[in-house]
């Protein structure tokens, strides 16, 4: 037997009971586009009483000293009552469409290590998977079922087509006295080829595993996803070879389809080609994983922006010497710099390397050009953080300008209202349809 440390994400102090050696240390950092951007989901530190452990923007579970000891991080900001609600969040993103290929980057699936046993209302990661693979699958309708050529094995009468299965054909029908009818595989071209099979079947587990949930808001949000892209698989079978699955390799010109492909793996996996096991409920097995806080709230901030300003007026990531950019504001009331910043710290005072990073941004020649802002002039800078308490649940009225940072020129806040969830829920994942997201 294992046991499992909870902390919350942010946690920074001494921790007496972890069972690593007095002298040993350990850390996991979560992998970025570039290498350099790694950062700590965890770091333990030895002391001379016990360890230091400190957490950063990460959440999920994970080994400290495998298959003796985990540690399982909850989301939390700033009020010990409430939850950060990571997937009203998500579900809030996905609203816009152009947004999901930056949410590959939202989570690491340690597939690698042993499956940790943690209670069902623990489970971050399914319910994240879940949204996005409903999300893909809505995409790909939408556009059409892709057809393809696949194999097909049929007991034919009074006529041969394609590669007689001899074998079969003895067993099935030549023993049996059926001289007229001969086992043929040949191919067909159509819509039930692998891809959409493993997709069908993906879409099979999620159907049986939502109710196991009992969600309040996202059951309609979802049954709505379901209802409109089950009848386009009608004509497609969920027969599909485990091996098959496991050594199968998406088409990268599809990128829908890839992603669509990517993710059903991953839903197989985890509940382990059983579809019984959806409906499991107290304990269950995961396999360890982190989820990063800071690119979830970027993503949320940009899917409240986009709410606001159109394509021409908004810029996201833009890129220019070697330098990425969260957000650029373009229009004739602001022209401005923005970066999201998942601190608290904001509230009351402010990061310097973060005024030093954004202020960087603001006074390179690529931004000056874009904005079209002569160089005599300084371009206004812009932060946005959360704040359970004094934030806007939406950015459609506000005044970007309106609360500066009084230590610098031209230099701004605004903070955000991160839907959350009682601590004492059941489970992480209620109240996510929008309607019914609980504001601190």
């Amino acid at each position: 037997m294992f046991d499992i440390i909870i902390k919350y994400e942010h946690f920074n102090g001494l921790v007496p009971d972890l069972k690593l050696p007095g002298d040993q240390s350990h850390e996991h950092c979560f992998p970025r586009k570039r290498e350099s951007e790694n950062a700590k989901c965890i770091s333990i530190l030895p002391k001379e009483v016990g360890h230091h452990l400190s957490l950063s923007y990460y959440i999920g579970v994970d080994w400290i000293v495998e298959n003796e000891q985990a540690i399982y991080v909850e989301p939390k900001f700033n009020k010990d009552s409430q939850l950060t609600n990571y997937l009203a969040m998500l579900v809030k993103v996905l609203q816009y469409p152009e947004s999901l290929p930056e949410t590959r980057e939202l989570f690491e699936i340690r597939l690698n290590k042993p499956f940790i046993e943690i209670e069902q209302h623990q489970d971050l990661i399914t319910p994240l998977i879940v949204v996005q693979f409903l999300n893909v699958i809505q995409s790909i309708v939408r556009k059409g079922l892709k057809k393809s050529f696949y194999k097909v094995e049929k007991n034919l009468t009074g006529r041969i087509k394609g590669k007689i299965l001899l074998g079969h054909s003895i067993k099935q029908n030549l023993v049996k006295n059926k001289t007229l009818k001969t086992v043929c595989q040949y191919e067909e071209f159509g819509f039930d080829g692998f891809e959409n099979r493993l997709l069908k079947k993906a879409l099979l587990f999620v159907q049986r595993y939502l109710p196991t949930l009992s969600l309040t808001g996202l059951d309609k949000y979802s049954q709505q996803i379901l209802g409109f892209t089950m009848p386009a698989f009608y004509s497609v079978s969920d027969e599909i070879d485990v091996n098959e699955i496991k050594q199968s390799k998406p088409n990268i010109f599809y990128r829908e389809y890839a992603d669509g492909i990517s993710l059903a793996r991953l839903i197989l996996k985890r509940f382990g080609y059983n579809i019984t096991r959806t409906e499991q409920k107290g304990k269950i097995k995961t396999p360890p994983f982190w989820i990063d806080m800071s690119k979830l709230f970027e993503m949320y901030v940009l899917a409240l922006l986009r709410e606001r300003f159109n394509h021409q007026e908004l810029t996201y990531h833009f890129t220019t010497n070697w330098q990425e950019l969260d957000f650029i504001i373009n229009t004739s009331d602001f022209k401005l710099v923005a970066d999201a910043k998942y601190r608290a710290v904001y509230k009351t005072f402010y990061d310097k390397d973060d005024i030093r990073q954004v202020s960087g941004y603001a006074r390179m020649q690529s931004v000056y050009s874009l904005l079209k802002k002569p160089q005599n002039e300084i371009i206004d800078c812009l932060i946005f953080y959360p704040d359970p308490e004094n934030g806007h649940k939406n950015l459609k009225e506000v005044n970007l300008k309106e609360v500066s940072i009084k230590q610098f020129v031209n230099f701004y806040k605004v903070p955000v209202i991160l839907p959350v969830i009682n601590k004492r829920s059941s489970n992480f994942i209620n109240d996510t349809k929008e309607g019914n997201i609980v504001f601190a």
